[in-house]
């Protein structure tokens, strides 16, 4: 059998059908509107990652005898109140103790370089001078490009106010409408759907739970590492809490490699702040009791109505999102690969169902 005439009959097993065609158009007029119009369409994509995560309370309200409009002005100028917390108080703490850490890095560079030379006294055996310059010029090279960054960000976003104020517009107005004219919107899309969609309505059903129920626990589990991550932070005494504590919140993204990564500025802040001290290791032993917690109490707890995805498959699929779409596909890399675990168990289940349906009837003809 050549290769041809696999591809062939493959094409024909899982394309012949006119659903499973409108479901591949769907798929990859979806990806391509979003790689080619991502960056154009932000504030549509987080409008709707917001209402998402908004409408589980409007429906638990009306649920409750609201009248839907009530619920949704309730829910929307709680979200306003979260929203102006956010950008006149938290964002300039954080910004502030960002520029503060920024500033302190040539001293907590100068007090590694003390702790290497130490080291270097004590085992001059096993860490060689030549070691020492090495680490040295990795360290100050890696330093300078930091303060690099760090002004090229500054200059950047000054030329950003303008987006930010297109964001601080027009996300509120298009989540309050999402939210108001939930019914309308999702009737229209369904009207520009063919009226036989058995396999889209399947894998749909399948998705729309998963996904809310994602984003809503993501944002939970964000609010309640950071928090718990603050307090724990601010009880040691340590330094930069805020900056940490919402670095710690939102290495929860990108599941195993957030936490390691969050790891590094955690260890150095609290490394300079108490020396190689007791209270050092209190920090580290708190930070992955905290990442400990998280990750076999509370993600189980959030997340148990979600699929389970096998480790490789999620960090595979935040390194393949991430490269695409950055923050966004790292954010949406679990439901991505969900969506795609759905595709290939719904799929062939529908065209093989097909085919049965076809062999109960040729008998019937017959």
């Amino acid at each position: 059998m050549t290769l041809r005439t696999i591809l062939k009959s493959w094409v024909e097993r899982y394309f012949s059908d006119e659903e499973a065609l409108i479901l591949l158009v769907v798929l990859v007029a979806g990806f391509a509107a979003i790689i080619w119009f991502g960056r154009m369409l932000a504030p549509f994509f987080t409008a709707l990652v917001i209402a998402f995560l908004l409408q589980g309370v409007v429906s638990a309200l009306t649920r409750r005898g609201l009248p839907h409009l009530l619920a949704v002005i309730m829910v929307f100028l709680a979200f306003i109140s979260v929203l102006l917390t956010l950008a006149f108080i938290l964002m300039p703490l954080i910004w502030n103790q960002l520029v503060g850490l920024v500033q302190e890095t040539p001293r907590m560079f100068a007090s590694g370089q003390g702790w290497l030379d130490e080291l270097q006294a004590r085992y001059p055996n096993i860490i060689t001078p030549d070691q020492m310059q090495s680490w040295i010029g990795v360290a100050s090279r890696e330093i300078s490009q930091l303060g690099q960054r760090a002004l090229t960000l500054s200059l950047a976003s000054l030329g950003n106010i303008m987006s930010l104020i297109i964001y601080l517009v027009l996300v509120p107005i298009l989540v309050f409408f999402m939210l108001k004219d939930r019914d309308v919107l999702v009737g229209f899309m369904l009207s520009l759907l063919p009226q036989k969609r058995t396999l889209l309505s399947r894998i749909w059903r399948e998705m729309d739970d998963q996904i809310a129920n994602y984003i809503r626990g993501k944002f939970i589990e964000i609010i309640i590492v950071g928090t718990v991550t603050f307090f724990t932070f601010a009880f040691f005494g340590l330094p930069y809490t805020a900056l940490l504590a919402v670095l710690v919140g939102f290495s929860v993204l990108v599941p195993y490699i957030g936490a390691a990564v969050a790891t590094l500025p955690v260890a150095a802040v609290a490394g300079f702040h108490f020396g190689l001290s007791e209270e050092f290791v209190y920090v580290l032993v708190a930070y992955g009791v905290i990442q400990a917690l998280d990750g076999n109490v509370l993600a189980p707890v959030l997340f148990s109505e979600t699929n389970n995805i096998h480790p490789v498959s999620i960090i595979v699929a935040v390194l393949f999102f991430g490269g695409i779409w950055g923050f966004w596909g790292i954010f949406f890399a679990i439901p991505l690969a969900t969506l795609l675990k759905a595709l290939i168990y719904a799929w062939p289940r529908s065209m093989h169902e097909r085919e049965e349906r076809r062999s109960l009837q040729a008998p019937a003809k017959e």
